[in-house]
């Protein structure tokens, strides 16, 4: 049927017509992008480039792209496109008037290899539609209409560019003149449901290559995953403990070991060798520290030879602007031309702008040294003291930690022990001969833990013993100086006294209330305590006060001390009923008038 699309395939027609114009036949096809070919099947013009699609000498009227499926860009101004009359074997085309806009087109549909016919002649026939459109590639079906239109499907997307320039032409069958045999084509793109499907398959090909080929590439450079933790067992884990004495295998070793505890395979047979193994990682600290202050060491090895090369680039430096500052002055400027003098002058101010550069970051380079050296600087004695008093305390940690390691480790010695015992009535003779020897070296250890934990015990005494003697020393020191700033002022006072009445004094302080340079000491630090409360204080807040100072000091001691001492200290009641409490309060100045 006409309106049924179909595939074509014609036969070879033998066509003996003449051809009345060989040369515009010529020039047309070449506007076509094809090779020019007579009816016969000879080649036309010699001359013709079939891998450049071009007739020498005659540039490209209209360049196609085959493969590429995007419109052709617009012909330039100055190269006008040439159509001639092209003449086929059962009708005639006739090219439009050059002077007419190029005919309009719709949008083109993606993956579009369908283009719309209109303006064909009544009589016309898919026999000659097939014979005007097979010159511009593989025709695949005609979709001929009875009102003078047709769809043609090409085999490929720049067919139809080729298409679109025969868009405009008359047409004319034969040599009639009648109106039912001519008619003026137009070619445009058209919208179908193949074209459409085939393009959307394509594109899902390319994005799954896209895709496949970003897998391949990712799959490429992601890191490869690590290999699986062997099981524990008493061969591997000699092995781990080799590896973590080794820096190139440390790393494995470690991870291992980490997964291994993880794993919860730490019990009290695994235990001894899990502390050796945690005891060899400890060590590798050592060894990552001195690695770290030789990388230190050559790190400032290369700074100072940077700044002893930067420091003789300068002299150099210095020596060229030397140079070009002798080189401008009169005696000798005189004697250069203006373009030496420019090129003199220019030179100069680039060394110098160079060699500031050079200076300053020289000038930097000390600017930090400076500061880290002054960061260095002595701290004061009493900081020194403070620093010390936490080595000292850092000590007792340390060896309060290694302590209860040994006392762990002589009880999984002793459960080992135990473990031994028990399956020594079981086993047979030989295997007994072997546990008598694992036994002996068991208590050869045991012997040898005790005595290490016997040092460490005497040691940490003796810190303990230090450590003590320094705070009774800073609380002393501390005291002394509060009591020293409170009778700077009545020093004055009291000699005067003393002076008048020696004997009396004498007396007194046979009968003093305080006892002891303790209660003195004692006296100072609450009248010194009570003084900045004016509104007094309880024995407990005062007691908490003198605890920091020492632990020993007690609230009855306290308390018996202040009431001696009635013209020092004063207790008041405050407060009514559940609220009532006890205030101590400093009298001092008012107890020195009365007595």
């Amino acid at each position: 049927s006409a309106d049924g699309g179909r595939n074509l395939s014609l036969d070879s027609i033998p066509m003996g017509l003449p051809m009345s114009d060989p040369t515009a036949w010529a020039t047309a096809m070449n506007n076509l992008g094809m090779a020019p070919m007579g009816m016969t099947g000879q080649s036309l013009l010699p001359d013709f480039d079939p891998a450049l699609g071009m007739m020498t000498g005659i540039p490209p009227i209209n360049p196609m792209m085959p493969g590429l499926g995007i419109v052709p860009p617009p012909i330039p101004p100055d190269m006008p496109a040439v159509k001639e009359i092209i003449h086929c074997k059962s009708c005639t085309l006739f090219p439009p008037n050059p002077h007419l806009p190029p005919p309009a087109t719709r949008e083109r549909p993606p993956g579009c290899k369908t283009v719309f016919v209109g303006g064909l002649p009544e009589n016309g026939t898919e026999q000659i539609i097939m014979e005007v459109f097979e010159q511009c590639g593989e025709v695949i079906a005609i979709r001929k209409s009875k009102k003078n239109f047709c769809h043609i499907r090409f085999a490929e997307e720049f067919m139809v560019d080729k298409a679109l320039y025969l868009s405009g032409y008359r047409i004319r069958l034969g040599s009639s003149t009648d109106k039912k045999d001519t008619g003026r084509l137009h070619v445009d793109f058209a919208q179908a449901r193949d074209d459409l499907y085939e393009w959307e398959c394509k594109q899902r090909m390319l994005a799954r290559e896209e895709r496949h080929r970003r897998r391949l590439e990712e799959e490429r450079f992601r890191p490869p995953s690590p290999p699986p933790v062997v099981h524990y067992s008493d061969h591997e884990c000699s092995v781990v403990a080799e590896k973590l004495k080794d820096d190139t295998k440390f790393l494995e070793a470690i991870q291992t070991l980490l997964t291994w505890i993880e794993r919860g395979e730490v019990n009290r047979r695994t235990a001894n060798n899990f502390y050796s193994m945690i005891q060899s990682a400890n060590s590798h600290i050592r060894r990552l520290v001195n690695e770290k202050a030789a990388h230190e060491k050559e790190m400032e090895e290369a700074k100072e030879k940077f700044k002893l090369a930067l420091s003789g680039i300068l002299v150099q430096f210095e020596q060229i602007v030397a140079v070009y500052h002798s080189a401008s002055k009169q005696k000798a400027w005189d004697h250069f031309t203006k373009a030496q003098r420019k090129n003199i002058s220019v030179w100069c101010k680039q060394a110098e702008e160079i060699r500031n550069i050079h200076n300053d970051e020289l000038m930097g380079i000390r600017r930090e040294e400076e500061m880290e050296m002054s960061d260095e600087e002595i701290e004061d004695p009493s900081e020194m003291k403070e620093t010390e008093e936490s080595v000292l305390v850092s000590q007792v940690e340390a060896l309060k930690e290694e302590n209860d390691s040994l006392r762990w480790q002589l009880d999984a010695y002793r459960n080992e022990v135990e473990l031994l015992k028990q399956e020594q009535g079981k086993a047979s003779r030989d295997e007994d001969t072997t546990k008598e020897q694992q036994m002996k070296l068991l208590q050869q250890a045991l012997q040898g833990m005790q005595k290490h934990l016997l040092k460490v015990q005497d040691e940490y005494k003796k810190r303990e013993a230090e450590l003590e003697k320094v705070r009774e020393e800073k609380l002393k020191i501390e005291t002394l100086l509060e009591n020293l700033k409170e009778q700077e002022s009545s020093t004055s006072r009291v000699c005067a006294c003393s002076q008048e009445k020696e004997c009396p004094v004498e007396k007194t302080l046979n009968n003093s209330p305080v006892k002891s340079e303790r209660e003195v000491l004692l006296v100072g630090i609450i009248s010194t305590f009570l003084h900045v409360h004016p509104f007094g204080a309880s024995i407990e807040y005062i007691c908490s006060y003198l605890q920091r100072l020492d632990s020993k000091i007690c609230t009855a001691e306290v308390e018996v001390l202040m009431t001696r001492l009635q013209n020092t200290f004063r207790q008041e009641l405050s407060g009514v009923g559940a609220s009532l409490e006890k205030r101590w309060k400093f009298c001092g100045f008012d107890g020195l008038k009365m007595t």
